[in-house]
């Protein structure tokens, strides 16, 4: 099957199995690995990313449903070499430890300041509470997505 999709904010097209999941079409096919594979029945959140400006676990999609579609990835995030305030906020509280989950979490959390700016500690935990994370106690990465969130609104 032939797909097309809007990948990063440009048009991609490729050959694939319609029932591959969308997850593995991104790590294996297009070689963006930030996307991360681990439970790959949704329950972890790490391969999370942005489907038509909605967080998805892409491990469960099938690459057919992308088709014709916005398909966002940790990837598509800053410009050039200045990161996405998501990113620097990640780094700067040292809210990344391993960072196996964080590309799953950025995205969530950028849906989410997409939609809700001025988030709050609470609205960020209710987002995120599909991210599994084994290293940290989550507090530094809520506090570095509500200072996001600050730096969003400041800077629109």
């Amino acid at each position: 099957m032939r797909i097309r999709i809007d990948l990063n904010g440009r048009e991609v097209e490729a050959d694939t199995v319609p029932h591959r999941s969308l997850a593995s079409f991104l790590r294996n096919e297009l070689g963006l690995t930030g996307t991360k594979l681990s439970c790959e029945v949704g329950e972890c959140g790490s391969c999370t990313v942005l489907l038509d400006g909605r967080p998805v676990t892409s491990c469960l999609v099938p690459v057919a449903q992308a088709d014709g579609r916005s398909v966002q990835t940790i990837e598509g995030l800053g410009i050039n070499t200045q990161m996405h305030p998501l990113q620097e906020a990640f780094v700067g509280q040292n809210a990344v430890q391993c960072g196996f989950c964080i590309p799953g979490m950025i995205m969530a959390a950028k849906a989410l300041l997409d939609r809700k700016p001025d988030a709050s500690s609470e609205d960020v935990r209710l987002i995120l509470s599909g991210n599994l994370c084994r290293c940290t106690g989550y507090q530094k990465i809520v506090e570095a997505v509500v200072i996001a969130a600050r730096e969003v609104q400041r800077n629109g």
